[in-house]
């Protein structure tokens, strides 16, 4: 496997990273939101609660 940051061969103390720096990296970019999940942006006057729950 990998690094996801810098792509050198992980190393199993930091796994999936290679290094603490690479792992520190990939935190510093959820904290600052660089991770999102793209979503659409609800209408004026949608309103979340009104969508049923899934049935099972």
């Amino acid at each position: 496997m990998s690094c996801p940051i810098c792509h050198k061969d992980s190393d199993p103390k930091y796994r999936p990273f290679c290094s603490r720096r690479c792992a520190d990296v990939d935190l510093g970019r959820w904290l600052t939101g660089g991770y999102a999940i793209p979503a659409e942006a609800a209408q004026p006057g949608e309103d979340s609660d009104d969508i049923a729950p899934p049935r099972h």
